[in-house]
């Protein structure tokens, strides 16, 4: 891929809220009117036939918290609290893998959080216990965790490799002092530099970097330094994400408007920046949305080959497989079904504590919801849509059935984001950075642009 010169016209065009599709229909249409029993058959139809499985774990724990986050944590420095949790995960697990096809392999594991490091490594052992207890691996099962560097042992590396994982991920942001110190996060680069280490040392295939631009004090050449220091750490993948300033959901973000947070100008300079430098001389491949991977990363090599996908945890090597999710907040993922478990840590309990399975919300995908998911799905990890193939696929005539979608992607070829031709579009390199918005012409849920609950697209 030649270096991709960014547009900052188009990107203002362009920048409207929108659903980043890590399942379609977006999570916002989630209901809690499903019940517990008609999910449950929705299970047991999805446990007929023994598909690859994608098993994740939500650790909310985090002993500070960052004042930029957006996840759905629980902040303490009682670690006692992750010995008991680990206690409810086993009892959350042993209600529901009895119902999965014995002859089930997990092809994908993910501890999310929070942070899963806030765990004691002897912990994290107890958990791999129960995980090998309940399911059965792939030989070649991509297992990914997420580790706070700020707090980890090279023992708590050793552990998680001991039970499975083989790929590893690191919240960065950015390593200016001055910004780390204004979204109360301190983590300088000898930190970060030792954890890789000791990663590449115990084995670890793959290392992903997050940064995160848009936070207070950041300057398109402040910036810059951080990617001259991530450069020469030479992660697998990076994720560079639009921070979301959202205090209405997160209250914590009130505090970063007492900092000096940047223009909108100067964010999309940074942006621009980023996909530049990145995909400089072919030192990584611009995926789409916000994610970055070297050339013979398995994840590039993936969508070169057509075989990528989207889900819960973001774009996926393991097509076709169905995630189950455990812990609080976590949410499961079938052909038919979406649902996610209670978001509160003391209502996740109790519905454990009762005996239940820990459902909060749900959703049953109808066939209209799959025709359009199979076709955001291929638009967004593809890059492209050969029509007659879609048709094939999806058992219809799908310029037909999309002739109105299709005639909205008009705006898109003008501006060189997508090239129409008979049969078949293709998201141009420049268009990577503008994905979602050419997905959003396949869906058939938005509201009005003032209307969405979503981040803005870019």
């Amino acid at each position: 891929m030649k270096t991709l010169n960014v547009d900052l016209e188009l990107v203002k065009k362009y920048n409207v809220a929108g659903p980043r599709y890590t399942s379609y229909p977006p999570a916002t249409k989630f209901t809690e009117a499903v019940t517990w029993e008609q999910l449950s058959a929705k299970i047991a139809d999805n446990n007929r036939a023994p598909r690859d499985l994608s098993v994740y774990f939500h650790i909310p724990f985090c002993e500070t918290l960052c004042w930029f986050c957006g996840c759905t944590t629980v902040i303490t420095t009682n670690h006692n609290k992750g010995k008991d949790y680990i206690d409810y995960l086993g009892r959350e697990v042993a209600k529901l893998a009895p119902r999965l096809n014995k002859d089930r392999k997990a092809v994908q594991l993910h501890f999310g959080g929070g942070s899963p490091t806030f765990l004691r490594p002897d912990e994290i052992r107890r958990l791999g216990e129960i995980i090998h207890k309940h399911f059965t691996f792939s030989p070649d099962i991509e297992a990914s965790v997420e580790v706070d560097p700020r707090r980890l042992t090279r023992e708590h590396m050793v552990a998680l490799r001991e039970i499975g994982f083989n790929r590893a991920s690191m919240g960065v942001q950015d390593f200016n002092p001055k910004v780390q110190e204004a979204i109360h996060r301190i983590q300088p680069r000898e930190m970060t530099q030792q954890a890789m280490d000791w990663m590449r040392e115990l084995g670890y295939g793959s290392i992903n970097l997050d940064l995160i631009y848009g936070l207070p004090h950041q300057t398109p050449e402040s910036f810059n330094e951080t990617l001259n220091t991530v450069l020469e750490m030479k992660p697998d993948r990076l994720a560079v994400f639009s921070y979301a300033h959202v205090p209405w959901i997160k209250p914590s973000q009130k505090i970063l408007e007492t900092k000096v947070l940047p223009s909108p100008e100067s964010k999309l300079e940074v942006l621009k920046l980023v996909i530049e430098r990145l995909t400089a001389d072919n030192q990584y491949v611009y995926i789409g949305m916000d994610h970055f991977a070297k050339p013979n990363d398995e994840l590039a090599v993936a969508q070169r080959e057509k075989k990528l996908q989207r889900n819960f945890q973001g774009y996926s090597t393991r097509a076709g497989s169905d995630i189950y999710a455990f812990g609080m907040s976590g949410v499961s993922q079938v052909p038919d079904a979406y649902w996610q478990n209670e978001k509160e840590l003391p209502k996740w309990q109790a519905a454990v504590d009762a005996g239940n399975v820990p459902l909060h919300k749900a959703y049953f995908v109808s066939d209209e919801d799959k025709i359009r998911r199979e076709t955001i799905m291929r638009t967004m990890c593809d890059l492209s849509l050969d029509f007659a193939a879609m048709s094939t696929k999806l058992g219809l005539n799908f310029e037909q059935h999309f002739e109105k979608e299709l005639a909205a992607l008009a705006p898109f070829a003008a501006d060189g984001l997508v090239k129409l031709k008979p049969g078949g579009l293709e998201v141009t390199d420049a268009g990577r950075l503008f994905i979602r918005n050419i997905a959003m012409c396949f869906d058939n849920t938005l509201g009005a642009a003032n209307e969405r609950r979503h981040s803005k697209t870019i």
